[in-house]
C-alpha cells in the first residue's frame, strides 16, 4: 500500500469486525490528533471518504462513542474493544480509519516508507471556537 486512492480492509483484533474504505490519499495520509478523546486512544489514523466505508462484517458488533457536538462519532469492537473508525468532525465527508488494524499498516514501521505521522491539533479545534457577534 502506499500509493493514491487504494482500497483498504481493517480488522479488529478480536476478528469480529471487518470494514474496506477508499484512501484517497493511501496510508501516506496517516495522523494523529492531541484532542482530549484521541489523545487517550493513541491510535494514527488514515484518511477515508465517508461514502465509500463499507462494513463487511459484524455491524452488530460495532459500537459508538460521541460526546461534545456529537459531530464526531467514534466506532469500537464491542469484544475486543478496538477502536475501528470514526466520522471526523472537521469533515464528516472524512474519516479516519485505524491504521494499525489494516492490512500491513503498522504505525510502527511506518516512518520507513511514508515519513514520521503527523499530529492534528485537536486542542485548539475550529469547532470549539466561538466567534464575538
Amino acid at each position: 500500500m502506499g500509493t493514491k486512492d487504494e482500497t483498504c480492509r481493517a480488522t479488529c483484533h478480536c476478528g469480529a469486525v471487518t470494514i474496506s474504505a477508499l484512501l484517497p490519499d493511501g496510508l501516506a495520509s496517516a495522523s494523529r490528533c492531541d484532542c482530549s478523546f484521541c489523545l487517550r486512544r493513541g491510535a494514527a489514523a488514515v484518511t477515508a471518504r465517508t461514502d465509500s466505508l463499507r462494513i463487511l462484517q459484524g455491524e452488530e458488533n460495532l459500537t459508538l462513542y460521541t460526546w461534545g457536538s456529537h459531530t464526531a462519532q467514534h466506532y469500537f469492537c464491542k469484544t475486543c474493544g478496538i477502536y475501528m473508525y470514526h466520522q471526523r468532525r472537521s469533515d464528516p465527508r472524512q474519516c479516519g480509519i485505524n491504521l494499525a488494524c489494516i492490512d500491513g499498516g503498522n504505525p510502527r514501521h511506518h516512518a520507513r516508507t511514508h515519513g514520521e505521522i503527523p499530529w492534528s491539533d485537536g486542542v485548539n479545534h475550529p469547532s470549539d471556537r466561538t466567534t464575538a457577534t
